[in-house]
């Protein structure tokens, strides 16, 4: 349906004429002139063209003429051929016959031949024309409007359209009319043109209707016509909001309108929204109803506000449900529903509350980073519970704090009881969002001791004895003292001789750390015996920890110097600085007992040996001009005994000479062409040095490339062409540099001049030379001065000048030239009239030998001189020129001689016009932009003066005589004409014309060109001009079809080419009351229900129109027949109105009344109009309703499906139709029954869902069907639901030994309840001496696992969640028996702190070779020996005590550990060295103790292995244990190396922890120390007595036990 603007398609409307033209008349007839006649010919079809009557019979003489019969015009068709003496005349047609033409009645034309004598007698005629279809319909209007109620009923005729056919007969004006395609299914036409309604109308569906009606003839002509259709809208239909469920929100505390409602602002307006009824908003219920006098509505805009603030925190529910409603003013019963879902935002209202106001915490000190301390709990009542930052004061505390409240160690070092003992601190919880509110707790930690320190010595020095010859038993020999700042028993110290007293010569005090003798020492001559004892003090804490330190015991013995070689060698370069060390001689002595003295005896002033045996140089040594070789006696000396030596030292020769040039600055002269390759000079250097340091070579710089230099001879070549005249000389820079390393250099500047040679020609300054001269010009005038450059310096640059030759040629010569000056002058007088212009060649010479010429040439021009006046060819000149003359055309040429050389070429005519133009070749042009134009000027006279040069010119006279001719160029001029022209209308004609007005044009050309006729455009059967210009109406003029005519006219001159001028005039057609008036309906109805009267409604309006205007169109409304007591007619606007409020009618009436519309005309026309009015009781349009337009149900949740909510109930008014209930929301979730009950299709969680809001719409089965839609909203109420746990049963294994809360694995439970997941609480289910679980995290542990070593242990764990649900899992645990005796202990030559520090490489690297899991237990030092031999002091030894696994968790024994690393050493030693370097040297300790310390450790990893295979790990998983010792007891690496491993946190993330809280807050803890049963070697390591010697050989293994000491 198109609604949019008018249609009018163009349709091809084809008008079909048959012209026949026929030779032979119609009828032959003979004409009577005694008497009239009267005649019917034969019928002809219209449209012929022809003779019609051969009119025979005509006495000569007698005149007859063809005039009227009945119908004047119908002679506008024929004329009489006829010439006065003929004896017959022709009646023939002037046009084609038309049987539709005006004045033409029945289709007959009728005619008279008359007689025209003395008597008039008529001779009669009447031809009938046969109707052809050549006319097609036209509708009356082009468009046609109306308004119809959507009320109207079905088969109403609501509008008229008229087509009229301008044939003649029915069988061609009989019409048929249609809708055109896009028709629209609501309306039809009939063929009388009535347009019905077909479909019943619905004003919110289509509000104008737009079709094209056709009307056809039977031949298929047709016209059409557009018809516009605007529906009324009719109040029938309820209001309705804009959308059935809104969303608001508004923030708790805050009362007044809301700042968010969701999807827009709350709006319902009228369902008729063509009557749109203003609305009244209220609301009908809240859910929950506690909260109804919270809220409130406009009820004019419908804004929804709060009047009492909610606070969410006292909330019950997440969100109101507030059903409004909107009704009519007019008819409270018309509502409309919708649900606003009230969201009350939470505001940050309430401040953070911590558990606790204080807390107390015992911590262990030393504990490791990331350890927790306890766990703060922050609590906010606001939603989403406490949202912010907590935050330890002050920060430099060594605690942190997380997100969820764990106060964990950050800086472990700080955990030192010995420095602080308590730290108090405070926690400050700070909500994010402002006002951001903020709570404090304070806290205060308790450190506890640990045995953290080890005993540390007193002395920084290492200690040391002596023993002389004097020596007694029991003699003390030194006292070591050490200190321990732990407390009780952790700092009680004791000490004993570690190792190094294998021969049991020392003894040591336990309490006081003296060492005596223990027996005599025997002494060796020469030497000093060295007893290095390892003593440690030892504390007393339960894991004893303990310290090393060296104690040295010296025993000298007697003293005898000497050498060890007899002859040293050694070399030294040349001219080395004095102190240069050549070698060191090797000696025994005992210098610490008995000082030795060294010195040198020959050659002293050159050579020095110092006291340790270091042999230098005191002077710097040339090899060039001193000895090359130095024999030198050494002595050794004691005071009482001597040795001597000799030392050979060898000089060897250094680069120290730079090469020197002879000269250093060489001069020499090269001519400019000088052959390349050519020699110039050498410049030869010498070097002092020998060998490779004197071989010289030499190399050039600069030169720009011209030269070169032989780098071994050092012959300087010419290398590239020269050119004096571009460079005079070159600075080059010779460069000699010997092969030493380093290499010397020395340089040398060779001037290189460049020297003349005449290689240049002279060149002119121009190749040819122009010159003009007078032929008046005297003799010696110069003319011009040549120049010519030669670069060439000297005889070779000077140039002369001569004139080679003279063309044309004269004798003697006409120009002379100067041979030094190069100045060109007149040799004697010119003559322009022989000769014009004269060439010269001139030569260019150098003074060189050869001497070198350069040409040139010189072109002289003779100048003519002015003497002779221009002439016209006449001294008047006379022409005339059209006034159309083109701009720019020309119009004469005046003609000018001058006897002067050139003539008049040069020039220039003198004269003064705005028009015209005169060119230097005397053409004369109308100027480009300048037209003629004679009306405003006719003549034109100029005085041109021709001047034949610039300046100077001689000039003559002329006058020039233009004459304009006239042009017909100027149309004709209307003068002004009234707008517009009025004349009244009626019927005018040729005969009886009407007069209009006078129109006299004007044309400003002259003769023909100026005289105007004036004319129509286009002939017009209606108006027409008479020769005075008087125009006239010359036809029926009737305004209602025409009320205004817009004429072309036209004023034509007579000149050639004719100028003509059009205008356009309008005429207006005086109205003249004519027209009756025209409702616009053919009748009106209108219906009202009862309850809607009321006294003035307006039930409808009456509207007529006359086509005629002013008072003639002015109607008056009135009732002509029947009347009502309950209608009223206003006689102006036509609008009928209720009288009163129709109380007194109580059943169905319908009104019948004749109403009449009456002009105002002269007389006055009217017409009338049927009225009809029902009153009706009831509604006028029935449709479906629901019984409440909202519902509002609840349900708790998880309720099996099928369950029925509720039900909703719609009648459709009447009996004799059913309703069908359809849910259009939530379909996958709810269904509707065909009784309205609503069910469940699934179950509901509240936790997913609280509310849901339904639109259920009720069909009923009229045609077409109604419908509406009622709001149904669901609440889904909560029910505790139970815990639950995962179905299967959690397996774990431990080993029997486990120590107290070591993890065994993690439950965790869920809640579906929103919110309380994490508020579960986890506990056994009956109380085990055994296991024991977190209240919180779930997490399993270790009481005493011993009692079920062997067995699987059950334990039944259970989550309660804050409502007293609970659910139960089972917890299977495997307890292993387990042993200590899988550790297997390796050494390294490694110091013990670079073995920690690599303890992941290293474990890597082992567990690559053997193919298992190694897990490093402990890192300690333990350095010592065998029994036959004893390492040096730097000889270090780390034992590592370390277990292997499988993948699986399984533990392989120490036996076949051992077993395959002897197996595979190799392998093992070559991974080592890849971790510890090539000295890495390596055993497998065999027997050796483990202390229970390193069982714990074992039990632990052991534990760990277990716990990884059974969450099912497949990665391999090395857990070490460390123990992490404090910054301040770094030192005590080298002494014994402990390390400590944090486990994570959860069995379920694959990791374990070893360190819990337990439930009284105390920190358990696993340490692992050596005491004094630590490991020790089954090697000892003895002294063997043999001399010691100093040396500087690098290569000595300090493994050979046979290396002295």
């Amino acid at each position: 349906m198109d609604t949019g603007g008018l249609i009018r398609p163009c349709l091809l409307v084809i008008s079909i004429y048959v012209c026949v033209v026929s030779g032979s008349p119609l009828a032959t007839t003979v004409i009577n002139c005694n008497g009239d006649d009267s005649r019917d010919l034969d019928p002809v079809d219209e449209g012929y063209m022809g003779d019609v009557e051969l009119v025979t019979g005509i006495n000569s003489g007698m005149n007859v003429k063809l005039v009227p019969y009945l119908f004047p015009t119908n002679l506008e068709f024929l004329e009489l051929i006829f010439t006065l003496g003929d004896t017959s005349a022709i009646v023939r047609t002037k046009k084609a016959l038309d049987a539709e033409a005006e004045g033409v009645s029945a289709s007959t034309l009728y005619y008279s031949v008359m007689c025209d004598g003395s008597f008039k007698y008529n001779n009669t005629r009447s031809l009938k024309l046969n109707d052809i279809n050549d006319h097609a319909p036209v509708f009356s209007k082009e468009l046609y409007t109306t308004t119809v109620s959507e009320v109207v009923a079905v088969g109403e005729r609501v509008l008229q359209v008229t087509a009229v056919d301008g044939d003649s007969t029915p069988e061609n004006n009989r019409l048929t009319y249609s809708i055109l395609d896009p028709a629209s299914g609501d309306f039809g036409v009939d063929n009388s043109g009535a347009i019905i309604l077909r479909k019943r109308l619905n004003y919110n569906a289509v509000k104008k209707y737009n079709f094209v009606v056709k009307a056809s003839d039977n031949s298929g002509l047709n016209d059409v016509t557009n018809v516009e259709i605007d529906v009324e809208d009719f109040d029938n239909l309820n209001p309705y909001f804009s959308h059935t469920t809104y969303q608001a929100f508004i923030p708790e505390n805050q009362a007044g309108s809301f700042p968010i409602i969701e999807p827009e602002a709350i709006k319902a307006q009228d369902g008729d929204t063509g009557i749109n009824m203003t609305l009244i908003y209220s609301i009908s219920s809240v859910s929950p109803d506690k909260y109804r006098t919270n809220f409130d509505i406009d009820p004019t805009s419908g804004v929804l506000s709060v009047l009492t603030a909610i606070d969410r925190e006292e909330m019950s529910t997440s969100v109101i449900s507030v059903n409004i409603m909107a009704s009519q003013t007019d008819d409270s019963s018309k509502t409309a529903n919708a649900v606003v879902s009230v969201t009350v935002e939470d505001v940050n209202d309430n401040a953070p509350e911590f558990d606790q106001p204080e807390y107390s915490v015992n911590l262990l000190e030393n504990s490791p980073v990331d350890a927790v301390v306890f766990k703060a709990i922050v609590t906010d009542l606001d939603q989403g519970g406490f949202v912010g930052t907590l935050q330890i004061l002050p920060e430099s505390v060594p605690f942190s704090i997380s997100s969820d409240g764990t106060v964990r160690v950050k800086n472990s070092t700080a955990l030192d009881r010995e420095t602080t003992e308590r730290i108090t601190f405070q926690i400050q919880a700070t909500e994010k969002n402002p006002p951001h509110a903020l709570a404090m707790a304070q806290v205060t930690v308790t450190l506890q001791d640990e045995n953290d320190n080890s005993p540390a010595f007193t002395s920084d020095i290492p200690y040391e004895g002596k023993v002389f010859a004097n020596q007694t038993v029991g003699m003390l020999l030194v006292q070591v003292k050490a200190e321990d700042p732990d407390a009780d028993r952790n700092g009680q110290i004791t000490y004993f001789i570690e190792f190094g007293n294998n021969d049991g010569y020392f003894s040591m005090e336990e309490n006081t750390g003296k060492i005596t003798l223990a027996k005599t020492i025997t002494l060796v001559e020469n030497k000093i015996l060295e007893f290095p004892l390892y003593v440690t003090a030892k504390d007393g804490g339960s894991i004893p920890r303990s310290t090393s330190a060296l104690v040295n015991i010296r025993a000298p013995g007697n003293s005898k110097p000497q050498f060890i070689q007899e002859v040293y060698r050694g070399t030294v370069e040349e001219e080395r600085d004095p102190g240069v060390v050549i070698l060191r001689v090797n000696f025994y002595a005992i210098p610490d007992e008995r000082p030795v003295t060294l010195r040198v005896d020959t050659e002293n002033d050159k050579f020095a040996i110092s006291h340790d045996g270091e042999f230098t140089t005191k002077v710097k040594l040339d090899y060039d001009e001193a000895p090359h070789n130095y024999s030198v006696t050494i002595t050794i000396s004691d005071g009482v005994n001597s040795n001597s030596a000799t030392v050979e030292v060898q000089v060897t020769d250094i680069n120290d000479n730079s090469p020197v040039f002879a000269s250093s600055s060489v001069t020499k002269s090269v001519p400019e062409d000088k052959e390349i390759g050519s020699n110039v000079t050498d410049v030869p250097a010498t070097d002092k040095d020998s060998g490779f340091n004197k071989e010289i070579r030499y190399s050039l710089r600069g030169g720009e490339g011209k030269f070169a230099i032989d780098p071994v001879s050092g012959m300087v070549t010419v290398a590239g062409a020269l050119d004096r005249e571009t460079e005079t000389e070159y600075n080059l820079l010779v460069v000699a540099e010997d092969q030493g390393r380093p290499a010397r250099s020395a340089t040398a500047s060779l001037l290189v001049q460049v020297s003349d040679v005449n290689d240049n020609i002279p060149k002119l300054s121009k190749s040819e030379y122009q010159v003009e001269v007078y032929e008046t010009e005297s003799v010696d005038a110069v003319l011009l001065t040549l120049s010519a450059e030669d670069p060439d310096e000297g005889a070779n640059g000077r140039v002369t000048y001569n004139i080679f030759e003279q063309s044309p040629p004269s004798d003697p010569a006409v120009f002379k030239l100067d041979s030094s000056s190069g100045t060109l002058q007149l040799a004697r007088t010119l003559e322009n009239s022989e000769v014009k212009m004269y060439s010269l060649i001139v030569q260019a010479s150098d003074g060189g030998s050869p001497s070198l010429v350069g040409n040139g040439s010189v072109v002289v021009t003779v100048k003519d001189v002015n003497n002779n006046p221009p002439e016209f060819s006449k001294e008047n000149y006379n022409v005339a020129v059209s006034e159309n003359l083109a701009s720019g055309a020309s119009i004469l040429t005046l003609e000018v001689t001058d006897r002067d050389e050139g003539g008049f070429s040069n020039g220039f005519f003198v004269y003064t016009s705005d028009t015209f133009d005169i060119s230097n070749k005397g053409v004369v042009s109308l100027k480009k932009d300048v037209t003629l134009d004679r009306e405003k000027k006719d003549n034109y006279i100029l005085q041109v003066v021709a001047v034949d040069q610039v300046p100077d010119g001689l000039n003559s006279t002329a006058q020039l005589n233009i004459t304009i001719l006239d042009y017909n160029d100027n149309a004709p001029k209307f003068p002004a004409i009234p707008d517009p022209l009025e004349i009244p209308e009626g019927e005018y004609s040729e005969e009886t014309p009407g007069e209009i007005a006078t129109i006299i044009p004007t044309d400003a050309d002259l003769g023909l060109n100026g005289e105007v006729t004036l004319s129509l455009s286009s002939p017009n059967p209606l108006f027409k001009f008479n020769e005075d210009g008087m125009l006239l109406a010359v036809g029926s003029l009737d305004r209602e079809s025409r009320d205004t005519y817009e004429l072309i006219i036209k004023a034509s001159d007579k000149g050639s080419p004719q100028r003509e001028n059009i205008t356009t005039i309008r005429v207006k057609v005086i109205d003249v009351n004519d027209n009756r008036p025209e409702f616009s309906s053919s009748s009106y109805v209108s219906s009202i229900l009862l309850k809607d009267a009321e006294k003035g409604k307006l039930l409808l309006t009456l509207t007529a129109t006359d086509r005629d205007e002013g008072k003639n169109a002015l109607i008056t409304y009135s009732f002509s027949a029947g009347s009502s007591p309950y209608l009223a007619l206003n006689s102006e606007t036509g609008a009928v109105n209720l009288t009163s409020d129709l109380a007194d009618v109580t059943e169905d009436t319908t009104l019948v009344l004749t109403a009449m519309a009456k002009d105002h005309g002269t007389p006055p026309l009217n017409s009338t109009v049927r009225v009809v009015v029902n009153l009706r009781v009831s509604s006028l349009v029935e449709s479906v309703a629901f019984r409440n337009p909202t519902y509002n149900f609840s349900l708790p949740e998880n309720q099996p499906v099928g369950v029925t909510v509720g039900s909703v109930w719609a009648s459709s008014g009447s009996d004799l139709y059913d309703v069908a209930y359809t849910l259009k929301t939530h379909t996958d979730l709810f269904s509707v029954s065909a009784s309205g009950a609503i069910q469940t299709r699934t179950q509901l969680d509240k936790e997913e869902q609280e509310w849901y809001i339904l639109d259920v719409e009720a069909v009923d089965t009229r045609d077409p069907p109604t419908s509406a839609v009622a709001i149904v909203t669901v609440q889904v109420e909560d029910v505790n639901e139970t815990p639950q746990f995962p179905p299967e049963t959690y397996k774990a294994s431990v080993f029997s030994i486990a120590p107290y809360r070591t993890p065994v694995i993690q439950v965790k439970a869920s809640d579906p309840d929103v919110g309380e997941e994490g508020q579960l609480v986890y506990s056994l289910a009956a109380d085990s001496p055994h296991f024991d679980v977190e209240p919180s995290s779930g997490l399993v542990y270790v009481v005493s696992a011993e009692g079920v070593a062997g067995q699987l242990a059950t334990v039944d764990v259970k989550a309660t969640d804050p409502r007293g649900l609970h659910a139960t899992t089972k917890v299977e645990v495997e307890v292993k028996g387990s042993e200590s005796s899988d550790v297997v202990v390796m050494s390294l030559n490694q110091p013990a702190n670079t073995v920690e520090k690599k303890v992941p490489e290293l474990e890597k690297s082992l567990g690559a070779v053997l193919g298992w899991t190694v897990n490093v237990i402990t890192v300690s030092s333990a350095n010592g020996g065998t029994s036959e031999s004893r390492r040096p002091r730097a000889a270090v030894k780390t034992l590592v005590s370390f277990i292997c696994g499988e993948d699986g968790g399984e533990v392989i024994s120490s036996e076949e550990v051992q077993n395959k690393v002897e197996s595979q050493s190799d392998d093992v030693k070559q991974a080592l060295v890849q971790v510890f370097g090539d000295s890495l040297h390596f055993d497998i300790e065999i027997g050796r103790p483990q202390d229970s310390a390193s069982n714990q450790a074992v039990v632990i990893a052991l534990g760990v292995l277990l716990a990884v295979s059974m969450v099912g790990l497949t990665a391999t998983v090395a857990l070490i244990i460390r123990f992490k010792r404090t910054a301040k007891h770094q030192e005590d690496s080298d002494n014994h190396g402990f390390m400590n491993r944090n486990f994570p946190e959860t069995l379920e993330q694959g990791q374990m922890k070893l360190e819990e809280r337990g439930p009284d807050d105390e920190k358990k803890t696993m340490d692992r120390q050596s005491d004094d049963e630590s490991v020790k070697t089954a090697k000892t390591d003895s002294m063997r007595n043999k001399p010691k010697f100093q040396t500087d050989d690098k290569d000595n293994d300090s493994d050979n036990d046979d290396s002295p000491l």
